[in-house]
């Protein structure tokens, strides 16, 4: 149904359908209409869809505004500055406020390729993920986010979605049945867990292929809502499985490795291991360069499980 569309054209595409259903909900962009896929928008909802320009900051305050005279405004920009650039503005405007905005990073982590360093958010979910009231999504394909989209749309409160703009592998069918709050168990297995999320889910679908020819077992569980966290699928995988990997295209610091090890330490302590940006600003490169320097590959993910495997072994978890 989406078959080589990118992200951000099937957003547009999907935003556009529920802004005819509810006349409620609106668009607001920071001058990267053009680049997130929504410029369209404008010429089909010319009273509801909006560039503030290089604004984020009053692009969030404005939104704030509409959520108080019960419009559902979905704000966009690069993941960067969706995030750390309008923090306090999500703070106090939107979630302190319980405003009813949805926020819409794009380019996140290493999706960034080209822009570099400065546009390479790996803090994104981190941040926001210690503000209270906040719900945290990424979608690892495009049925996955349509799907999304009207759960989003229904929930009455702040909802930040990290979303890859170009053409992700597909990982879901039509048939998929959605719940934002809920899990995906891709694929079951009895020794090792990996959790992943966005761009990895494809990788650690592919480490649990090559794990298989190991004689290893894992089970793949796709975290898409890293707030609030589904923590009876993470205690139900690592009570089976008595170890994990977590795998993030973001900073281990913050993100879904914690995410997880607060979950796990908490009620069944197991051997963790850790894929993701580790304390590092990105840079200027290609996907499959960058995946290859920040280890996000599914070599890498393989070689985590060993790991987390083997420590299981050495502790004796039972």
């Amino acid at each position: 149904m989406y078959e080589n569309m990118e992200m951000r054209a099937v957003f547009a595409q999907e935003l556009g359908r529920l802004m005819e259903e509810n006349e409620n909900i609106c668009c607001l962009d920071a001058d990267l209409s053009k680049a997130n896929g929504t410029i369209g928008l404008r010429k089909k909802f010319p009273e509801r869809a909006f560039d503030v320009g290089i604004a984020e900051q009053n692009m969030a305050s404005v939104a704030a505004g509409l959520a108080s005279y019960g419009f559902i405004p979905f704000i966009g920009s690069f993941t960067a500055f969706a995030s750390r650039r309008i923090c306090d503005q999500i703070t106090i405007s939107i979630a302190y406020a319980k405003s009813n905005v949805k926020i819409v990073g794009s380019d996140p982590g290493i999706g960034a390729e080209l822009n570099g360093g400065t546009h390479m958010s790996f803090e994104d979910m981190g941040v926001l993920r210690s503000i209270p009231g906040m719900v945290l999504f990424e979608p690892a394909d495009a049925m996955q986010l349509a799907k999304a989209l009207p759960q989003i749309v229904a929930y009455n409160g702040p909802v930040y979605m990290r979303m890859f703009r170009k053409i992700a592998p597909p990982v879901f069918t039509e048939d998929y049945v959605f719940d934002l709050m809920k899990a995906d168990l891709l694929r079951e297995g009895a020794d090792v867990s990996i959790f992943a999320s966005g761009i990895m889910v494809t990788q650690a679908l592919a480490a649990a292929d090559q794990l298989e020819q190991r004689g290893i077992s894992a089970e793949v569980i796709n975290l898409h809502t890293w707030k609030p966290l589904d923590s009876d699928a993470v205690l139900q995988s690592i009570r089976k499985t008595k170890c994990a990997v977590t795998c993030e295209n973001h900073n281990i610091t913050g993100g879904l490795f914690g995410a997880v090890s607060e979950v796990a330490a908490g009620a069944y302590p197991v051997p963790i291991e850790a894929i993701g940006i580790r304390d590092h600003f990105g840079e200027v490169g290609k996907m499959d360069f960058l995946k290859e320097k920040y280890h996000l590959t599914a070599e890498d993910i393989v070689a985590a499980a060993v790991k987390a495997v083997g420590q299981k072994s050495i502790l004796k978890i039972s």
